[in-house]
């Protein structure tokens, strides 16, 4: 079971990013930060929903500053 959401991750990941082609780069660092963030949320809280969006919305403001060209 856990080998198959590891992989619907993956894909998900592969096509999600490829819809990525015309965004700007703080666009690109505000969904990778977002991705992450999800990610750890979700580690963090074991699987808590509230954890995952917690830490996908902190993530995302993260790389939204983060991307910001001086």
């Amino acid at each position: 079971m856990n080998r198959t959401r590891i992989s619907m991750a993956a894909i998900l990941l592969v096509l999600g990013t490829a819809g990525c082609a015309g965004m700007t780069h703080q666009e690109k660092s505000t969904v990778a930060g977002a991705a992450i963030g999800g990610v750890a949320g979700s580690a963090l809280s074991n699987g808590s929903a509230v954890g995952t969006v917690g830490g996908a919305v902190v993530g995302g403001v993260i790389g939204h500053e983060v991307g910001r060209r001086p």
